[in-house]
C-alpha cells in the first residue's frame, strides 16, 4: 500500500491515522484473500478522495492526462508502441497502478528483465529500467517536486512498465524485428532520377506468426496478475534447439561473433506458421550454406545446391511441394530475354544451338526465329523457350511448389557449378546437385519399380530393371529425349523451407556457420539496435 506521510503537522497526522485505521477496518471486513481482491478491483483511484494528503494524492484524471502526453511525446513508430498508446489512449484500465500505488509487479517484472536482457545480448537502457526505478524509488519514499509531482511519476511508471513488458513478451514471442518489413525494403528494384527508390525486391514470403492488438490485449491482463505475469514471461521465452545453444555462446562471444549470435538468434523468433508433421518428409535449404537437406522419418539426405546470385537472390519463402517435371520446358522469364536473348534476335544459329524457339504468348503458335526482331521480343507479346530434355537449363528434372516469384528446385545442365565453394550462380531458382535421389525420396516409400525406371531413363540413366533394360532397346536410337514419364505427383506434399541462417543447427544436429553472401546479417542488426545499444 502507498504509504502516506505528513509534513504539515498535528491535524493531518491525525487525519492520515484515521484513514489508515478506516482503511484497515475495509479490509477485514472482506473476510479472505479473494474478498480483498474483489474489493480492490471494484475501487478507482479516487474512492478515497475524502483521505488526500495534498502533494500524496493519486488522480485518475491526472494521471491519464500524464499519459495522453508521454504518449504524444514518444515517437517509436515500432508496433509495441503503437498498440501501447492505442490501449491507454482507449481509455483501457490501468495496468500497474491501482489505489495503493505500484505493487510487487513491478519488482517482478525490473527484476526479470535486469536479469534476462543481458543474457540475450539487450540493453537495459533500450528498456528504460533505470528510469523505472528511480520512479519506484520516487514513489516508494514519496520523493517529489514540481517537475516530478505523484501522478506524473506514477503515469511514467504506468507507461514504461506497460513498454517494456509488452516490447519484451512480444519480442520473446514474435521477433524484435519484422522480416517482412525489413528485408523486403532491403534490395531496391526500381528509383527516379533523384535516386529515390520506387519500389523494392521482394525476398521474404514466409508465413510467419505475428503479433495483433488481440494478443496485446491478452498481454496487458496476464500482466494484472503476479502469477499469471510470471507465467506469461517465461513461456515466450524460444525453446528452439537452436536458440538455445546460440544463447550459451553469447555468454562467451567476443566482440567479432556477438552480432552474427544476435541476429541469428532473432531469426529462431521468427516462427513459422506452415511446420512439418512430427515424422513427416521435409526439405529445407539454406542459402548461404548452398545446401539442401532432405529429412525423412529415418534418414537424412545432403547435398550441396546452388542458390540466386547476389543481385538475383533466392527469395525466402515456404510452401509444400506438389509434383515433380520431367524434362521440363525452360520459359526464359522477361528480364533475360531483355538483357540477353534480344540482342540475338534473327541470329537463327544462336536459337537452334540452345534450342530455344519462340512463340506468341496471345495464341501459343510458334513463329520461325528469323523473323522476331529484337524490339518484337522486347515487347513481351512473344515466348521464348527451351526444349525440354538434355542440355536444357534446367536440366531433366524440377521440384515444383506455389510461390509468389516463380522459383523452383531443378536439375542443371551445369554439374560443375557444385564443385564451388560460392554458388550463387543461379536467377532465384534452387539447382541441385543429386535430383535423382531427391526425386525417390519425394516419392512413396516403396516406389513402384517400373516407374523409377522410366524416371531412369527419361533422365537419361541407366535402368536397373529387366523391364527397364527391355524398354531402352525398344526405343529408336535417334530418339534424343526419350521420356517415358511426364509428371509424378508428390503425395502427400512436402513442404519446404528456403531459409537463411550465417549460424545453422543441421538436421543432422551439427552447427554450421556461412557466410552472409546476401548482407543480411548486417540490415537487421541494424533494426537491432535499438535494443541492444
Amino acid at each position: 500500500m502507498l504509504h502516506i506521510e505528513s509534513r504539515q503537522g498535528g491535524q493531518k497526522d491525525s487525519g492520515t491515522l484515521i484513514c489508515f485505521l478506516l482503511f484497515s477496518f475495509l479490509l477485514l471486513l472482506t473476510g479472505c484473500e479473494e474478498s480483498a481482491t474483489l474489493f480492490k478491483r471494484n475501487l478507482s483511484l479516487d474512492s478515497f478522495s475524502d483521505m488526500k494528503i495534498d502533494g500524496y494524492a493519486l488522480n485518475s484524471q491526472q494521471i491519464k492526462e500524464n499519459l495522453e502526453h508521454i504518449c504524444s511525446g514518444d515517437r517509436d513508430a515500432g508496433y509495441v508502441s503503437s498498440q501501447v498508446k492505442k490501449y491507454y489512449r482507449s481509455g483501457s484500465p490501468f495496468v500497474w497502478v491501482d489505489m495503493m500505488g505500484v505493487d510487487s509487479r513491478a519488482d517482478s517484472l525490473l527484476a526479470i528483465l535486469n536479469r534476462q536482457l543481458p543474457a540475450i545480448g539487450f540493453s537495459a537502457k533500450s528498456f528504460r529500467l533505470t528510469e523505472i526505478a528511480q520512479d519506484l524509488e520516487r514513489l516508494r519514499t514519496l520523493t517529489f517536486d514540481a517537475d516530478n509531482d505523484i501522478n506524473r511519476v506514477v503515469a511514467r511508471l504506468e507507461y514504461h512498465l506497460s513498454k517494456a513488458y509488452v516490447n519484451y513478451v512480444a519480442g520473446q514471442r514474435f521477433g524484435f524485428v519484422n522480416p517482412l518489413h525489413v528485408l523486403n525494403r532491403f534490395d531496391p528494384r526500381a528509383t527516379d532520377s533523384t535516386g529515390h527508390v520506387l519500389t523494392y525486391r521482394q525476398l521474404y514470403d514466409v508465413n510467419i506468426e505475428r503479433p495483433d492488438s488481440a494478443y496485446i490485449v491478452r498481454t496487458f491482463r496476464r500482466a494484472m496478475s503476479a502469477d499469471s505475469l510470471a507465467d506469461c514471461l517465461s513461456h515466450v521465452e524460444p525453446t528452439d534447439t537452436l536458440y538455445t545453444q546460440l544463447l550459451k555462446l553469447l555468454s562467451t562471444a567476443g566482440d567479432d561473433q556477438r552480432q552474427r549470435i544476435l541476429v541469428n538468434m532473432e531469426r529462431c523468433r521468427w516462427r513459422e506458421k506452415l511446420r512439418p508433421e512430427p515424422g513427416a518428409k521435409y526439405v529445407i535449404v539454406n542459402v548461404p550454406a548452398f545446401h539442401l537437406w532432405a529429412v525423412g522419418p529415418d534418414t537424412v539426405m545432403d547435398m550441396r545446391a546452388a542458390c540466386g546470385a547476389l543481385k538475383t537472390k533466392t527469395p525466402l519463402l515456404s510452401s509444400r511441394i506438389t509434383h515433380m517435371e520431367v524434362n521440363p520446358e525452360w520459359v526464359i522469364p522477361m528480364s533475360i530475354i531483355r538483357d540477353d536473348v534480344s540482342r540475338h534476335a534473327g541470329d537463327t544459329s544462336y536459337f537452334s544451338r540452345h534450342r530455344y524457339y519462340i512463340a506468341e504468348r496471345k495464341t501459343g503458335r510458334r513463329v520461325p526465329t528469323r523473323t522476331v526482331s529484337a524490339a518484337m521480343l522486347r515487347s513481351g507479346n512473344y515466348r521464348v523457350a527451351q526444349e525440354g530434355g538434355a542440355g536444357n537449363s534446367l536440366g531433366r528434372i524440377i521440384f515444383r511448389f506455389a510461390n509468389n516469384f516463380s522459383v523452383f528446385m531443378h536439375d542443371t545442365s551445369s554439374p560443375g557449378v557444385f564443385h564451388r565453394d560460392n554458388r550463387g550462380v543461379s536467377h532465384g531458382c534452387v539447382r541441385v546437385q543429386r535430383p535423382f535421389d531427391l526425386a525417390l525420396f519425394m516419392m512413396e516409400k516403396e516406389p513402384d519399380e517400373q516407374l523409377v525406371d522410366k524416371l531412369r531413363i527419361s533422365m537419361g540413366l541407366e535402368p536397373e530393371t529387366d523391364w527397364g533394360r527391355e524398354k531402352l532397346e525398344e526405343l529408336e536410337p535417334e530418339v534424343r529425349t526419350p521420356t517415358l514419364v511426364r509428371s509424378i505427383p508428390v503425395s502427400p506434399r512436402v513442404p519446404i523451407f528456403i531459409t537463411y541462417y550465417t549460424i545453422f543447427r543441421t538436421p543432422k544436429g551439427e552447427l554450421q556457420y556461412s557466410p552472409d553472401v546476401y548482407g543480411y546479417d548486417k540490415c537487421i542488426s541494424e533494426a537491432l539496435k535499438k535494443f541492444t545499444e
